[in-house]
């Protein structure tokens, strides 16, 4: 339905590209009708894609809407052990992937391989199709497995209600103007790039791919392709910034930048502020079980905060924002109970587009329909939301709970920090001792007693890294997430 009103209202415009090859919304819509009968008669209950950003990836989606079946974006960096275990939960599966998986994958009793190609061939020339699809709000859309750091993946369950919600409550139809282009460079089977191509395409804007994330070929792609808007995630944006102030050189036809995905850094966003002044920045954040973006810090709030001397309001850059509308927020205590502003808690989030569903699983909604999201934060007086990481994150020091989020927040600030990670390891005295594991900026030195001053000075003495070690770079996966139990598992190795 959303594609079928972007191409009646702007069919000749380019939907999306990537490289050379293209789709307007009107071939778009088209491809998604004639790969939509391709799935039917391959018998499949479930559409898969194996492979990095292509076009394959929103005529596999809206194809799959089309056909009544879920659609399912599958980590292309898992072992083939872990594809052929995901494959097995989806059987049959229609799986798109890239040409040279296809002879190994069309040996799996589960799945009917196609190569990319292959799919993509003939469909933008197909005949229009008749909106016939199915119309049921509560038909499963989109299944994505999360990343899970223990045990066996959980595919999260996004019905086209959730979906639809969140496309609604957070863009109009039809806003983009001719010439703006959003630039896609997350991996599709993470949540935020299907919501990047429902919004983009509700709001008739160019959608610009880039296969696989590096800051230089990220800057490139903007400056060539004139882009517009862009999502990123805290890693990207540090390496962007980093290549950007390198190269020398802006970002001139940039408008808006949102961020998402983890914890940013204050340095970091206060250097992309400087960097790029004149870009709207805005802090998305959301889970996959949320259908993405459940709360926003707008780019006033950036802008406000960045320039206020008040420190109740600087420190809003460090938070993620306000609920979207239609959405509530309840920060909790271990007891369900809402807390006072201020107080730290487990955040919990309700509305629409809020699943909370996997697979095979009872709900995770509790009573009243709240979801709880086993992230860690607290609000302030002004309904503004901070984020400070997993609850299982937590370091508990003699029966202390300490944020590693608000110690890193800390140690970023070091001028001689380029990157650091907070974590728990065993203690016979205290049950945990922080340790602090710091990569140091290009040619700086800083010592650990002069790290542990600096956080002395900043916050309380249980804060205090007991351990501190440096590497050359920290563990995080293709999404931008800190891998913390990595950290935990080589500090236990090396002690």
């Amino acid at each position: 339905m959303l594609l079928e009103m972007a191409a009646a209202g702007f069919g000749e415009r380019v939907a999306v590209q990537n490289g050379p090859d293209r789709l307007t919304y009107a071939e778009l819509f088209a491809a998604a009708g004639a790969a939509r009968r391709r799935i039917e008669a391959s018998g499949a209950s479930h559409v898969g894609i194996l492979d990095v950003n292509s076009l394959a990836v929103p005529v596999g989606l809206f194809a799959a809407a089309w056909a009544g079946r879920p659609f399912v974006p599958l980590n292309y960096r898992l072992t083939a052990e872990e594809v052929d275990a995901l494959l097995t939960r989806i059987a049959p599966a229609y799986l798109v992937t890239a040409p040279e998986r296809v002879e190994r994958l069309s040996a799996h009793a589960g799945a009917s391989a196609v190569a990319r190609d292959r799919f993509l061939a003939g469909l933008a020339g197909a005949e229009p199709a008749k909106n016939d699809w199915p119309a049921d709000p509560d038909a499963v859309a989109v299944l994505l497995f999360t990343s899970g750091t223990t045990g066996a993946p959980k595919a999260a369950v996004l019905r086209n209600r959730h979906l639809v919600s969140y496309v609604l409550g957070s863009v109009e139809f039809g806003a983009a103007s001719e010439d703006e282009a959003a630039l896609v460079s997350v991996p599709p089977y993470h949540v935020a790039a299907m919501a990047a191509i429902l919004s983009s395409v509700y709001a008739g804007r160019r959608i610009v791919q880039l296969a696989s994330f590096s800051a230089e070929a990220w800057v490139e792609t903007a400056r060539l392709e004139r882009v517009t808007h862009a999502f990123v995630v805290p890693t990207m944006l540090a390496r962007i910034v980093d290549a950007l102030e390198l190269a020398g050189g802006g970002l001139p036809s940039l408008r808006a930048l949102s961020y998402g995905g983890g914890k940013m850094p204050l340095p970091v966003i206060e250097r992309a502020m400087r960097l790029l002044p004149g870009v709207d920045f805005t802090n998305a954040y959301g889970l996959t079980e949320t259908s993405s973006t459940i709360a926003l810090l707008g780019p006033e709030d950036h802008r406000s905060a960045a320039a206020s001397e008040d420190l109740a309001a600087r420190r809003r850059l460090a938070s993620v924002g306000r609920a979207l509308p239609g959405v509530e927020i309840e920060v909790r205590d271990e007891d369900a109970k809402a807390v006072a502003p201020g107080v730290p808690g487990e955040i919990h989030v309700r509305g629409e587009q809020v699943s909370g569903e996997y697979q095979g699983r009872a709900t995770s909604l509790g009573l009243g329909g709240w979801f709880p999201t086993r992230d860690g934060g607290f609000l302030d007086e002004e309904g503004y939301l901070f984020v400070t990481g997993r609850i299982d994150d937590v370091i508990v020091r003699g029966g202390e709970n300490l944020s590693p989020g608000e110690i890193e927040d800390a140690l970023h600030e070091h001028p001689g920090v380029a990157d650091c990670a907070v974590v728990g390891v065993p203690d016979e005295q205290w049950g945990e001792a922080v340790a602090a594991v710091i990569v140091p900026r290009a040619g700086a030195h800083p010592a650990p007693e002069e790290l542990r001053e600096w956080v002395r000075a900043r916050l309380r003495s249980s804060r205090v890294p007991e351990r501190i070690e440096f590497r050359d770079a920290l563990p995080y996966n293709e999404t931008g997430k800190l891998l913390r139990r990595k950290v935990r598992a080589e500090l236990a190795g090396a002690a």
